[in-house]
C-alpha cells in the first residue's frame, strides 16, 4: 500500500497537469444532479459540455445564483428570462449577451474575468489553440464554462433523454411535470453515471424520482450524451 507521502506526491503531480486542484470548493447543484457530478457540483477551472436542453442549463444555474454567484448566458437569443426565474434563476445575478457574433469567443473570456459562471452556446467550432486559452483563462480566474455543445476536455459531459410527462389523463388534464434520465459522463469514472429526474418538477426546479437511484453503470435506458449541433427543444 502507498504511504501518505507517495500519495500527496502523485495528487500534487494530477493537479499540476490539469491546472487546477482536486479540492477547492465546488459550486453548488440540485441534490439530484450533485449526486451524478465529479465532486458533487461544479469545479471552479472546469468546463461542461452540455446537451441542448435548456431546463437542463437553468438546473445549473440555479444554486449557484442563489448562492449569490453571478452567471451569463452568451449567444443564446431565444433564451427566456421568464422560464430561467421558473426554474429558479436568480435573474438579479444573471447576465445575458444574446448575440455576441463572430467574436463570440472572445466575450465569453472577457465575462469570465469578472463573472464566475459562464454558459456559452458556440456558433461554430472553436479552433483548437483558443479553447485552450480560453480553458487556462478559466482556471486562472477559477470560473466555470457551460457549453451547450461538443467542447473538448471537459470535467464533465451533461445530457438527458427518455422524456416522460405526467398529469395528462385521456384526452383532458394539465403537463405538470417530466421525467428524464441524467448522463454524466467524465474521465474521473469508469462508466457513466445515470439518474432519473424530474425536470421540471411541481416547483419547476429538478429533484429526483422517488425510489430511484443514480446508477454509475451503463443500464438497458441510460442515454450516451449527444454531441450533435442541431437545435433541440429542452
Amino acid at each position: 500500500m502507498a504511504d501518505a507521502g507517495a500519495i500527496q506526491a502523485l495528487r500534487a503531480q494530477v493537479e499540476r497537469l490539469q491546472g487546477r486542484r482536486l479540492d477547492v470548493p465546488v459550486l453548488p447543484v440540485p441534490p439530484a444532479l450533485a449526486e451524478l457530478l465529479p465532486g458533487g457540483g461544479l469545479r471552479p477551472g472546469s468546463s461542461y459540455a452540455l446537451g441542448r436542453s435548456t431546463s437542463l442549463l437553468f438546473a445549473l444555474l440555479a444554486r449557484p445564483s442563489q448562492s449569490g454567484a453571478w452567471c451569463a448566458a452568451v449567444g443564446m437569443p431565444h433564451l427566456g428570462a421568464e422560464a430561467a426565474r421558473a426554474a429558479g434563476v436568480d435573474l438579479s445575478r444573471l447576465v445575458l449577451v444574446p448575440d455576441p457574433g463572430q467574436r463570440w469567443l472572445a466575450v465569453t473570456a472577457a465575462i469570465a474575468d469578472v463573472l464566475p459562471v459562464v454558459a456559452v452556446r458556440p456558433p461554430a467550432r472553436a479552433k483548437d489553440a483558443d479553447i485552450a486559452r480560453l480553458a487556462a483563462r478559466m482556471r486562472e480566474r477559477e470560473a466555470v464554462l457551460l457549453v451547450q455543445g461538443p467542447w473538448p476536455q471537459t470535467e464533465a459531459m451533461i445530457d438527458v433523454g427518455d422524456p416522460s410527462w405526467s398529469g395528462l389523463g385521456e384526452g383532458y388534464g394539465l403537463l405538470d411535470g417530466r421525467e428524464l434520465t441524467v448522463t454524466v459522463t467524465s474521465r474521473r469514472f469508469p462508466s457513466p453515471r445515470t439518474g432519473r429526474v424530474l425536470l421540471p418538477d411541481a416547483a419547476g426546479a429538478v429533484s429526483g424520482v422517488t425510489g430511484a437511484s443514480a446508477t454509475f453503470a451503463p443500464e438497458k435506458h441510460s442515454v450516451e450524451p449527444r454531441w450533435g449541433l442541431s437545435r433541440a427543444v429542452g
